[in-house]
């Protein structure tokens, strides 16, 4: 399976190219399955959603012009047969991973039965990942919360740990997480970016040193491109490599 993992989705001409590039078409001939699952677990998480599908998210998924368009919502498929979701999977050009939680996600890509799907698909099909549909993409990953997450959303460990931000020291709880391994890679998204004081280069280093692989630290112009197993950094902004060797 190949695998375009962004920061906050389609949003330079250089990933927009890099996504046809995986496809192998245009994507006016491409067909596409949405999973808007992530965004539901936070407040106001519904509304989010709706923009997200409606186009008018900030992540410019849905709105590309797709041949067709669907909505996979994991939450629900353990209710339904196999049957009923499984082809539509493993007909779609493309998997459209939104943002959000990446624990929540990563949990219920293994209780809907999608994460040992995604290996017994087409070698063309394309995963697209945005932030935590990114983070979500590796074996394992961290991520930071305010409140200890659920044990539910799956296997994983904390710490306590504060953060320091240009806006003083933000405490927060580091949680590393089991992903669905589509890559043997992790992403931290949004480095640098105003709206998320975490996510400064310092503390990317520090989340990498806790992650046994190779980490891309990436901003919002930024995306991992990946095809046979061959990783290219596609940016039109900033972004950092950290080897576990040099964590």
């Amino acid at each position: 399976m190949r695998a375009l993992l962004t920061s906050s989705g389609i949003r330079n001409p250089s990933i927009h190219d890099a996504l046809v590039d995986l496809l192998g078409k245009p994507i006016a001939e491409s067909d596409a399955l949405v999973i808007p699952t992530a965004l539901y677990s936070f407040p106001g998480g519904p509304g989010m959603a709706w923009r997200t599908l409606a186009g008018d998210g900030r992540s410019r998924l849905t709105g590309l012009g797709w041949k067709s368009l669907g909505i996979l919502e994991l939450t629900a498929l353990p209710s339904v047969e196999e049957a009923s979701w499984v082809p539509a999977v493993r007909d779609a050009d493309v998997l459209l991973v939104c943002g959000g939680d990446p624990l929540f996600l990563a949990g219920w890509m293994r209780r809907s039965g999608l994460t040992a799907l995604l290996p017994t698909l087409r070698p063309e099909a394309v995963y697209v990942g945005v932030s935590a549909g990114s983070i979500a993409a590796a074996s394992t990953f961290v991520e930071t919360f305010h409140e200890p997450p659920r044990a539910s959303d799956g296997p994983l460990k904390s710490e306590d740990i504060v953060f320091t931000t240009s806006q003083g020291d933000v405490d927060r709880i580091l949680v590393t997480g089991q992903g669905a391994g589509i890559v043997d890679f992790a992403v931290i998204p949004h480095l640098e970016h105003p709206h998320h004081l975490d996510a400064s280069l310092a503390n990317a280093e520090k989340w990498a040193a806790r992650i046994p692989a190779p980490t891309y630290a990436i901003d919002d112009e930024t995306a991992v491109k990946v095809v046979d197993g061959t990783v290219e950094v596609v940016s039109e902004g900033r972004w950092k490599l950290f080897q576990p060797s040099e964590n």
